[in-house]
């Protein structure tokens, strides 16, 4: 811990001397004209633009600093501006490199085993919103995940679809996928690009733009929010979802505070923080991702791209491959002396209690 503390300390003189400002803290001294007692770092992978900054991060750091009368402060690094790559975020924050981080948990194999169970196919129905509040219901299932960390919210997107570079009229047989080369996410995602017959590349999100644009990869797994800030509209013509707007599965992301860091903080502020990290935050960041799918559909239809809805024996065919991808990881799992059938009959009643 110690390193990490030193290493953070480092790091943030080093941004302090290049004149780095974090977006969420221009206005802070105009609110309040006393500083901050304690001032947090926050990192992520995208831009300063995405959804994840500017609809999520943003207002949380802004209702925080309100409702501590500007005694707790913020400082967002976008786009790993504080060093390292995407799968190092975990560990940036278990160490204490960065106060905060918000991540996806698939680039990091193996650290989160038990909430892997809501990103899978046939677990996550296509609602942010759903998952959210069953990832809440049921959380003391996967709370050994995050033994390491102070976990704000762990939350999914709408669902990946299929986004390809290439136009296709249409998809008769997901057999149209085989040996075609597909970005995943994550290891099940990978599984699920493996059942489609494809090749699984496995790579962060913002190094997708250069891989389509170079056809390293003929297509991916990503959702349409994700289109606005890596301008994937310019970059693919067609997308494919099932039936009923199904997905191949999901992404679960974890927005994580260093522990020594919360519980350092004197007792009311962190009660603060504890009150703006619960079930109306999980809630409201599903509505937030859902929201922008549309916008992100909109600009595949307005670049002259083509949204594929799969008829309903494709659609099924998804959901068959989808459970035997859930049936190898309960296998997996079990082998650690995890119950993953639990997990996943509890994932499953909580998701559709939660859907509309």
């Amino acid at each position: 811990m110690l390193e990490g503390r030193m290493i953070r300390n480092l790091a943030l003189g080093m941004f302090a001397i290049a004149g780095m400002q974090a977006t969420a803290g221009d206005a802070r001294a105009d609110a309040h004209s006393a500083d901050p007692e304690v001032t947090l770092t926050i990192h992520h992978f995208l831009s300063p633009k995405s959804t994840s900054q500017v609809k999520m991060i943003e207002p949380w750091t802004k209702r925080i600093e309100e409702a501590s009368d500007g005694r707790i402060a913020f400082e967002i690094f976008p786009a790993m501006a504080m060093g390292g790559k995407p799968p190092e975020l975990y560990r940036q924050v278990r160490d204490g490199v960065a106060d905060i981080v918000w991540t996806v948990i698939g680039y990091t194999p193996g650290v989160f085993p038990r909430s892997e169970a809501f990103e899978l196919p046939t677990v996550h129905l296509g609602s942010a919103t759903a998952t959210n509040m069953a990832i809440q219901d049921t959380f003391d299932l996967i709370a050994e995940d995050y033994a390491d960390i102070k976990p704000l919210l762990v939350h999914v997107h709408d669902g990946n679809a299929l986004h390809m570079r290439e136009g296709m009229d249409d998809v008769m047989s997901l057999d149209a996928f085989k040996g075609m080369k597909l970005r995943t996410p994550s290891r099940t995602g990978a599984w699920m690009i493996e059942a489609l017959g494809a090749e699984p590349v496995g790579m962060p999100v913002p190094d997708l733009p250069q891989a389509l644009s170079k056809g390293a990869v003929d297509g991916a797994l990503v959702p349409f929010e994700i289109f606005p800030p890596l301008k994937l509209a310019e970059l693919t013509q067609t997308s494919v979802e099932g039936r009923n707007k199904e997905r191949f599965g999901t992404s679960v992301f974890l927005f994580g505070m260093n522990k020594e860091r919360f519980e350092e903080m004197p007792e009311d502020l962190r009660a603060i923080i504890d009150a703006h990290s619960g079930r109306d935050f999980a809630r409201e960041i599903g509505e937030v991702w859902a929201m922008e799918e549309t916008t992100g559909k909109r600009q595949q239809f307005e670049s002259g791209g083509t949204i594929l809805r799969l008829d309903e024996a494709v659609t099924e065919d998804i959901a068959t491959r989808g459970q035997a991808i859930v049936d190898r990881w309960i296998e997996e799992v079990s082998a650690k002396e995890i119950d993953g059938q639990a997990i996943i009959s509890a994932a499953r009643r909580a998701v559709r209690q939660n859907t509309d």
